[in-house]
């Protein structure tokens, strides 16, 4: 079995191990994915408690407690974002960092302590079982404290060790620091602003009408109740308080503008940037929250108004505002008028060939086109065309890094996971509301559309989803939990197998599946047998619900 120790990567035969070196070091090149894994890692806990767990703050006996672990996602997402900018902005630091890496890499128990973190934040959905978890709060906030302490601490060394960040950080210390404490903040300086939306008139105002006037122009039947701040389409309604005022994006908006006008400041025009840029991305972010108020009205009205409140009005906030906000620092980065001399910009990594993104950026794919399809879609199922696009789209993009790999199938590899999926149809419940609903869902569609949907259902479930599942728990998590020697191998399998079981639904089938996935790709070291067998298993699974018309089996 070979190993690249260099990034703790499982490679076949064969594998060309010469890649260029771009000007943004390696390195800082697998910080940038480390820090999307993550985000996509909390878009799943996100979805995860939203839809599988009830949890009022009001009703527990630590109201502020609860209320201060839910602001975590929000305070998550805007320490990652920071994180983006400040590999961008500080080529030093960042060469820095990539330098001291290299010399000392992450010792894989970090690795497995934000794993194992992401899985103790699991542990309640399994405790509680869709149970409301307030009266649960006491007995579950160990897991919730522990899971986000070691999560967060993992993440950390994971991607560095302590001495590195400090050295890395040298003369740059104070803005790195600030920048972070920053982000941390940021969500209580959303809150303290949120008064505005009650004495800022003109505000409440304009966004009513105009989220009344868009709900217009697509020709919604509209409710408009302006002294109550009350305005819906058809039979559904809602009370535009001050969470959803969109005032939260305002500011953070301008903290990013702020930010990005500090590490810039010896390049940026300040006339132009204080006189264009914050009016735009104050305008864009108001924008914004307008036709998210009116997409949730219109979901509301036309598909499901627990969706509506549960799905987009949960997603649709913060991690939208942030990505406008990394929009707007990319314009104006890549804008020469708003700058007093030519921005410097590193020469792009060839991302395309890069094999930790290959194995690490369709998942990251696949979580956040999963969320998008449960925001959008009265279920999830319904979604799986757009899912299995991006999917495709994912895969074929990093064609390049999968080129020249040994991915030839092997007979005892399709033999076992032809086992693993007779395995999956023995072991399955007999009683499945889920496939009752899916099956009463697809009633309902078209005959073409029902044929594009089962298409892209048995394409992704057959060819997509165990290259990318495969590539991202054996390629890359089993891989860089293996250190050698018979503990380290133990670790690594029961670690990837039980967060590839937490994945699914049926998690223990699951995980038990993972684990023979795991042993195949540690046998003769080749990840290529991993995904034959879950291509098998999950042929054999497909052609059963295919017969049957039972696609919650897979």
């Amino acid at each position: 079995m070979a190993f690249d120790m260099g990034d703790g990567g499982m490679t076949d035969t064969g594998l060309d191990s010469k890649r260029a070196r771009p000007e943004m070091p390696k390195r800082t090149h697998r910080a940038l994915l480390l820090i999307a894994l993550f985000v996509a890692e909390l878009v799943l806990l996100a979805l995860a408690y939203q839809f599988l767990a009830t949890i009022d703050c009001s009703a527990t006996d630590a109201e502020t407690t609860c209320r201060g672990l839910r602001s975590l996602v929000a305070r998550a997402l805007a320490v990652f974002a920071v994180a983006v900018v400040l590999l961008w902005a500080r080529p030093g630091l960042a060469s820095r960092f990539e330098r001291l890496a290299r010399r000392h890499p992450a010792p894989g128990q970090w690795t497995a302590l934000h794993l194992g973190g992401v899985a103790l934040l699991l542990v309640p959905l399994f405790v509680a079982a869709g149970a409301d978890m307030a009266p649960m709060f006491g007995r579950l906030l160990p897991f919730w404290l522990a899971g986000s302490a070691a999560a967060a601490v993992g993440a950390i060394l994971w991607l560095a060790p302590l001495p590195v960040w400090r050295k890395a950080a040298g003369k740059d210390a104070p803005v790195v620091v600030g920048a972070f404490a920053g982000a941390l903040v940021l969500p209580d300086l959303a809150d303290l602003v949120l008064p505005l939306w009650w004495h800022w008139p003109q505000l409440t105002a304009m966004t009513f009408h105009a989220v009344a006037g868009l709900l217009e122009l697509i020709g919604a039947p509209v409710y408009e109740d302006a002294a109550g701040y009350i305005l819906g389409a058809g039979d559904f309604y809602v009370h535009i308080a001050h969470q959803c005022s969109g005032v939260e994006g305002l500011a953070l908006v301008t903290g990013f503008t702020l930010l990005y006008a500090a590490l810039f400041r010896d390049q940026i025009r300040v006339p132009h940037y204080w006189l264009v840029i914050l009016p735009l991305g104050l305008l864009l972010s108001w924008a914004l929250n307008v036709l998210r108020i009116a997409v949730l009205i219109v979901i509301g009205d036309l598909v499901s108004p627990d969706l509506a409140v549960n799905g987009f009005h949960s997603y649709a906030g913060w991690l939208f505002f942030i990505l406008l906000a990394l929009g707007l620092m990319w314009f104006v980065h890549s804008t020469p008028w708003l700058h007093r001399t030519p921005a410097e910009r590193p020469a792009p990594p060839p991302l395309r060939q890069d094999w930790d993104a290959a194995r690490i950026l369709p998942f990251v794919a696949f979580m956040l086109v999963s969320t998008v399809a449960a925001a959008f879609f009265f279920h999830p199922e319904l979604g799986y065309p757009l899912k299995a696009a991006v999917m495709a789209g994912a895969l074929a993009w990093f064609l390049p890094a999968y080129r020249g790999r040994d991915w030839r199938p092997t007979a005892p590899a399709l033999m076992v996971g032809v086992a693993v999926g007779a395995f999956w149809i023995v072991a399955a419940p007999e009683d499945n509301m889920d496939a009752f609903v899916v099956s009463q869902l697809l009633t309902g569609l078209s005959e073409t559309a029902l044929i594009l949907w089962i298409v892209c259902r048995v394409v992704g479930t057959i060819a997509f989803v165990p290259l990318i599942e495969e590539l991202f728990f054996r390629g890359y998590i089993l891989a860089r939990l293996d250190r050698g020697g018979m503990g380290w191998r133990i670790v690594a399998l029961a670690v990837s197998s039980a967060l590839f079981g937490l994945m699914h639904g049926r998690w223990w089938e699951a995980a038990l599946a993972g684990l023979v996935f795991g042993i195949l790709a540690l046998w003769r070291g080749r990840l290529a047998d991993a995904v034959w067998a879950h291509v098998a298993a999950n042929a054999v699974v497909a052609a059963l619900a295919l017969w049957r018309g039972d696609w919650a089996l897979i």
